[in-house]
């Protein structure tokens, strides 16, 4: 690996730590390809201990639509939180650019490697899963310019994000998602209103991209691990201490405080 990559793994490492956010001219010439971003991820997740052996994985995953190539990031497990039982404070994450998308989660029911993804189907990916939530993504950015940073150095930021709030788990089943009305909601202030506003049409869509991204080196992705799928509602400039709601028609809730 170059060292210039070994060089910005370690300086956005320290920058999740809390350390201090990067200046996107700095690395400007640093990547070159999509596969070098995902490097620096791996990276990443390596040196902060993000995916350990045969504990669930947590990631994003999506794409403006489903003619784009789509784009996949892990998760730090440290901002992964249950909402189903009250309301999570995010407040020691200390986000710089926060921002929320409502999104829905899924979660794997058992063991996938990728010789089990062979000449799979995307229907076959969806059997795959065996539960469902309402969950609220936080972004956030290690960037000085956050969203105004270059898409490579976006992605080596593991697309931007920032924690994650999951509301109760239910058991997965094909929807009609162009039918499914959704809300966001910041504090007391009127809701965002969307229907059938997934960019892929169906959180389920891009499974099979996801799961042959993260079996690609040969690893196993455990059983409960889980993937957000995308935003349905989005809302930028967020305080400490703002409260975040997203509600999915006959999905339930989920809440967070910043």
């Amino acid at each position: 690996m170059p060292q210039s990559l070994e060089a910005l793994i370690e300086h956005l490492a320290l920058a999740w730590q809390g350390g201090p956010a990067l200046s996107s001219a700095d690395w400007s010439n640093c990547l070159s390809s999509a596969e070098l971003a995902y490097a620096v991820q791996d990276g990443l997740a390596e040196r902060l201990g993000w995916r350990q052996a045969g504990r669930p994985q947590f990631w994003k995953s999506g794409g403006p639509n489903r003619q784009s190539p789509l784009s996949h990031a892990p998760l730090a497990p440290i901002g992964v939180r249950s909402a189903a039982g009250g309301l999570p404070s995010f407040a020691d994450l200390g986000l710089r650019h926060a921002g929320a998308e409502a999104e829905i989660a899924l979660r794997l029911a058992r063991d996938v490697s990728a010789d089990a993804l062979v000449g799979m189907s995307r229907d076959a990916a969806a059997r795959l899963i065996d539960a469902m939530t309402v969950a609220i993504e936080l972004v956030d950015s290690r960037w000085q310019e956050a969203g105004d940073a270059p898409a490579l150095l976006r992605q080596a930021d593991c697309l931007s994000h920032g924690g994650l709030a999951m509301g109760q788990w239910l058991p997965y089943q094909a929807l009609d998602w162009s039918k499914q009305n959704c809300e966001l909601q910041i504090n007391a202030d009127a809701p965002q209103r969307a229907c059938g506003s997934h960019s892929l049409g169906d959180p389920a869509w891009g499974l099979l991209d996801w799961l042959q991204h993260a079996c690609r080196q040969g690893q196993v992705l455990p059983a409960g691990s889980v993937v957000t799928t995308g935003a349905w509602l989005v809302q930028g400039g967020l305080k400490p201490g703002d409260r975040v709601t997203a509600s999915f028609e006959g999905l339930g809730r989920v809440s967070l405080a910043l």
